[in-house]
């Protein structure tokens, strides 16, 4: 009987000690995520600006209108064509960039694989900012590097961020070097997690190295790719730092992102109910890709 009660009681305080040492953290949690997030979702159903900061009585709530505001309003168009624009095709390149770079780093061929990884990785690491930025001399028109290789083909100088056609495209080749090293550690794992004896057994049968990516890397890499292909549709779709910083979304709106016109009318133009609206807008685009991917996994 005392040692039911010894059990009990020691169950009992160890609850309790979960409780005490996840409080912190769940109220952190609650304080700095949940707390904001509901009242920028409030925030949405009404007119909150800039003068609503001195006065809440300015504050009106006007309902589904902030949304519905969205369906005339062609600024917020061109930035989700933009945005999707980045992501359908920044998205696949930067898989297979980090893919292609996984295999060949754990390829036995490879040397210096720690040299090499840290290489690719560096990029992860750095500042955005300031990746960009220099990014911005590469491209420059007249003396970037870029044209300077192109000069030997016999192209001519292209002015990468002025150019509505091109400045999108270059925004992607920056963003997919800046960010497929990333993924690319995430694959080496998942590739170091896959039994060579069955690579082993596919040469004994006779298998080319096509047949082994195919038939054995590519279905035991689903979930990585699955997770991978999550991470990156929610971090591409919240493009912001390259075009606020290299191109200010022009020329003519060319590299205008979903988050950067929410920031542009939240912080510039003191539309907080409005930028909420374009925020709630958003999460449910990304929630939305992230179920489709599940599901497509789920019926492979």
């Amino acid at each position: 009987m005392n040692s039911s009660k010894y059990k009990y009681d020691s169950g009992l305080g160890s609850k309790k000690s979960l409780i005490i040492f996840l409080s912190p953290a769940l109220l952190a949690i609650l304080i700095f995520f949940f707390i904001p997030v509901i009242s920028a979702f409030i925030m949405s159903f009404t007119d909150f600006s800039i003068y609503a900061l001195a006065d809440w009585n300015y504050i009106q709530f006007i309902g589904l209108d902030n949304y519905f505001r969205l369906f005339d309003d062609p600024l917020f168009w061109i930035a989700l064509k933009n945005t999707f624009y980045f992501v359908i095709t920044a998205g696949p390149l930067s898989i297979i960039a980090s893919l292609t770079a996984a295999i060949l780093l754990s390829s036995k061929l490879t040397a210096f694989k720690s040299f090499f990884r840290l290489s690719f990785f560096l990029p992860v690491v750095t500042t955005l900012v300031a990746v960009a930025i220099v990014w911005r001399f590469i491209y420059h028109p007249n003396f970037g590097l870029l044209n300077y290789f192109l000069s030997y083909f016999g192209i001519s100088p292209i002015d990468w961020l002025g150019d509505p056609v091109w400045a999108m495209p270059a925004i992607i080749l920056m963003a997919i070097w800046k960010s497929f090293g990333y993924n690319m550690i995430i694959f080496i794992a998942g590739l170091q997690n896959i039994p060579e004896q069955l690579y082993e057994a596919a040469e004994i049968e006779g298998a080319n190295s096509w047949h082994k990516f195919h038939h054995i890397t590519l279905p035991l890499l689903a979930p990585t790719t699955l997770f991978v292909g999550i991470i990156t549709l929610i971090g591409f779709f919240q493009l912001f730092a390259e075009p606020y910083i290299m191109t200010q979304g022009g020329p003519l709106n060319s590299t205008l992102s979903i988050v950067q016109y929410m920031y542009q009318e939240g912080f510039r133009w003191w539309n907080m109910g409005y930028s909420a609206a374009i925020a709630f807008v958003l999460f449910t685009i990304i929630f939305t890709g992230s179920i489709i991917q599940l599901k497509m996994k789920k019926n492979d």
